[in-house]
């Protein structure tokens, strides 16, 4: 079986948490009345984007009503509202819009995960659920040789990114969390980016702006080196 078909079929069968699985399961039952014609996902939900992505977006986790309904990463809810035109203005994205998986979206030069892959109640998750989750990130980040730049939105995001790569025998400082802070973890790991995450508690209180998150994915751009041609593309 193929590697991704693999990790993906394994993420999605994944019941390690339950807490988090009573919690996605208990959404997707009542829904939001918004959403009460849809058939709620309400499984942990996988990754998406380019396979050949030199870019990594570490999310925290899916949202009650946007990815544990829709089944995939930031869409249906209002970080991907925010999310998905910035990509797009940069060049990662062929369409600003993100409504449903099969909406036409392929992403370009970026991946996008999560720390954890069940919505958590409160969006709180634990230390355990955490470190119970990463795993699948690491396994992830194998299949991407041509990763260069990890932008971590959030400081859950960012700490778990870190506590990954130390558990994986890295030895990186302690680094403290900060927008648009731009880090070198050493030789042969990828830089790090933090962000705000674009959850509607920051961009609706102006803590996150439309020019602040743009400022990111040019610096993001500026840290790639010029593409090179690669077999495949966006999946």
């Amino acid at each position: 079986m193929d590697a991704w078909k693999e990790l993906e079929e394994e993420i999605v069968r994944c019941r390690k948490c339950p807490r988090l699985v009573a919690w996605r399961e208990e959404v997707a039952r009542t829904k939001r009345r918004a959403y009460r014609d849809w058939t709620y996902w309400g499984r942990p939900v996988p990754g998406f984007g380019d396979r050949n992505a030199r870019v990594l977006i570490v999310g925290l986790a899916p949202g009650a009503h946007g990815a544990n309904r829709t089944g995939r990463m930031f869409t249906g809810g209002g970080a991907g509202n925010f999310l998905y035109p910035a990509l797009y203005r940069a060049g990662f994205a062929n369409q600003p819009t993100a409504s449903h998986r099969g909406d036409g979206l392929e992403l370009r030069d970026v991946f996008i995960t999560a720390v954890v892959r069940c919505v958590p109640p409160k969006n709180k998750p634990t230390a355990q659920e955490i470190a119970t989750c990463l795993p699948y990130m690491g396994r992830e980040m194998d299949l991407l040789p041509r990763l260069r730049v990890i932008v971590a939105l959030g400081r859950i995001a960012f700490d778990g990114t870190l506590r990954l790569l130390r558990q994986r025998g890295q030895e990186i400082p302690r680094l403290s969390f900060a927008h648009g802070r731009v880090y070198e973890l050493g030789e042969g790991l990828p830089y790090l980016v933090a962000s705000y995450h674009p959850s509607r508690q920051n961009t609706q209180t102006g803590r996150l702006t439309q020019e602040m998150f743009d400022r990111v994915w040019q610096t993001v751009r500026a840290l790639l080196p010029p593409e090179e041609p690669v077999e495949g593309g966006p999946s």
